[in-house]
């Protein structure tokens, strides 16, 4: 019986199977599996064929210190953020993937890079624009620069052929998910073209020193589109995230073999292109009213940068037998949990409350760090009494209560002093005497400090009885 060239391939993540099935075993996506044929090659693999590009030329083993590895291997974008995030400028040979939603800027960044380093040489490959259509968006910027050559090209062979010839410092492809290889019958964007064509990208920026930027669409659930092994194949992945209703935009390396990972930079989307935020700390408060009740500041760490952020609360009473609860910008899960801790631990009733928290500015915070700040956010917002204008309130709060110390704490208190925040509640710091190891310590000076009326008092006497 003759062996059948068919199979089947999960377009999510790459996932072969044997058989048709309704969800992928590797990734979970429901309805992903799509029929292909053995993919079947007129020449050799990974090779392109192309006369005077030696890509698959053997390489000859060097000892540890043979090997240069000097601060001029990197260069400068110009674009301070972009080189925070890449771990101190773009290093030499690397592969870098930027991936974020359509519209986000990812193309602006990458063009921006041409005007702020008019002496970088770069080649530009549009798979989704035409030359004339950059030309025009370049103007608009204010790119001026004559190292940058512009070409609108799919084609993988062609793209590496070009890259040989003007040997450039850099080269960005627009995007991955539209170039293809004639050697394949699938179309671009498919699992194998897009294992297929970065392969072969990886080989160019390693064989010959070239730096490779590569732009990669997502999906709605907001990974990089195509398969997994992408994100293995290159140096670097970086995301580029914002929101339609806000100007600003983050950039965040979620991987990277040259610096830190998690590292974070920040942008302001306007009419001539990015602008760089160098204290977001500052952009993200400029707008806060610091006589409302149910508002608190803390301090989260992006990397290894520390960002001020604004959590406020909304506490009002249920009209409905089940209580509302309704976060933005948090783990729903995680305020949930500080409701409970609140309500047990402290004597402050929230079962039979609506809650709402933001953080303003848009931002979406994980760091436990920010838990005290919102616990003071939604008992001030409970009793009605705003908080100090220029107090800091940093902890992670734990199941029983108590105060659990946060990591990188200096950077925190440099970031907040630097603002005019002279003061605070922060949990183990030697700057502020006798600081409470207990969630209910710091409400309880908070009421008698603060609360001058009935209620206040009344809530002072619930905690004594706690």
């Amino acid at each position: 019986m003759a062996k059948s060239n068919q199979f089947f391939v999960c377009t999510s993540c790459g996932h072969e199977s044997p058989k048709w099935l309704g969800i992928c075993p590797s990734c979970k996506e429901w309805n992903s599996f799509v029929e292909q044929e053995k993919i079947t090659y007129k020449k050799k693999p990974h090779k392109a064929n192309i006369p005077g590009l030696e890509l698959e030329k053997i390489s000859i083993p060097q000892t540890l210190n043979d090997i240069s590895a000097e601060e001029t291997s990197r260069f400068q974008t110009g674009i301070a953020e972009f080189d925070r995030v890449l771990g101190g400028g773009c290093m030499r040979g690397s592969f870098v993937l930027i991936g974020g939603a359509p519209g986000v800027g990812k193309s602006t960044l990458t063009l921006q890079i041409a005007k702020f380093e008019p002496n970088l040489s770069i080649l530009y490959c549009a798979g989704e624009e035409s030359v004339m259509q950059i030309k025009q968006r370049a103007i608009r910027m204010g790119v001026i620069s004559e190292k940058l050559w512009l070409i609108n090209e799919t084609r993988i062979e062609s793209i590496i052929e070009q890259a040989q010839k003007l040997q450039p410092d850099l080269l960005i492809v627009d995007s991955i998910q539209t170039v293809y290889r004639d050697e394949l019958s699938s179309m671009p964007g498919s699992v194998a073209q897009v294992k297929e064509c970065a392969a072969l990208l990886q080989q160019l920026a390693k064989k010959s020193s070239l730096s490779i930027m590569i732009i990669g669409h997502i999906t709605k659930e907001g990974d990089i589109a195509g398969p997994r092994v992408l994100e293995h194949m290159v140096d670097t992945v970086l995301s580029f995230e914002g929101d339609n209703h806000y100007t600003y935009r983050l950039l965040r390396s979620i991987k990277n073999r040259f610096g830190p990972a998690h590292e974070v930079g920040v942008f302001e989307m306007k009419q001539d292109g990015l602008d760089q935020v160098p204290n977001p700390s500052a952009y993200f408060l400029e707008e806060r009213n610091q006589e409302m009740s149910g508002s608190a500041i803390g301090c989260i760490m992006e990397g290894s940068r520390p960002i001020l952020i604004e959590l406020q609360a909304l506490v009002s009473p249920s009209a409905y037998g089940t209580p509302q609860r309704t976060v933005t910008g948090m783990d729903r899960n995680r305020v949930l949990l500080l409701l409970a801790v609140l309500e047990k631990r402290t004597g402050f009733k929230f079962s039979d409350k609506d809650v709402y928290v933001n953080v303003a500015g848009g931002l979406k915070i994980k760091d436990p760090a920010a838990d005290l700040a919102l616990c003071m956010a939604l008992v001030s917002s409970l009793l009605d009494i705003a908080l100090d204008n220029n107090q800091l309130w940093l902890g992670e709060v734990g199941l029983g209560g108590e105060l659990r110390r946060v990591g990188q704490l200096e950077r925190r208190i440099k970031e907040a002093e630097k603002l005019g925040f002279n003061h605070g509640w922060i949990y183990n710091n030697n700057n502020y005497k006798n600081p409470p190891s207990h969630l209910k310590d710091v409400l309880q000076s908070f009421v008698q400090k603060k609360a001058q009326d009935e209620k206040g008092l009344l809530c002072d006497k619930n905690l004594k009885k706690n």
